[in-house]
């Protein structure tokens, strides 16, 4: 059987330059590519060597009403593994962002983070 892995996810943010930097910041990742893209927007791809996050603004981008975690199609959170859980919760309070719904269970501890976009992210170790 072949095996699958998942090599990046596309979403819209306000200012896509922004949240590249504080991505790369956050977890010392690099910007893969940027450039223009669809509706006269910007692209940047933010990452390692064997996966990404597709970062785009479109020209003219409409803001977001509320999180509709029920609705059929929403991004729910992404879910970002790192080594040093705390060190990246600490960076992350730096930039502004509060932390929540802190875990330690089987298989590892986790919290969750909201950006100004209204995107939730889960930052998890596994250590």
């Amino acid at each position: 059987m072949s095996r699958s892995t998942l090599e990046h996810v596309n979403f819209t943010v306000a200012d896509a330059t922004a949240t590249a930097r504080w991505l790369c910041d956050v977890f010392d990742w690099k910007i893969r590519w940027q450039g223009p893209a669809l509706n006269d927007g910007l692209s940047i791809h933010v990452g390692t060597d064997d996966d990404y996050l597709a970062i785009y603004t479109p020209k003219m981008a409409r803001a977001r009403h509320e999180i509709e975690k029920d609705r059929v199609g929403s991004l729910n959170h992404i879910g970002i593994v790192v080594e040093d859980l705390d060190a990246t919760e600490q960076k992350i309070k730096a930039l502004g962002y509060p932390t929540h719904s802190h875990v330690d269970y089987e298989p590892g501890r986790r919290f969750y983070f909201d950006d100004e976009n209204g995107i939730e992210f889960e930052v998890v170790s596994y250590d």
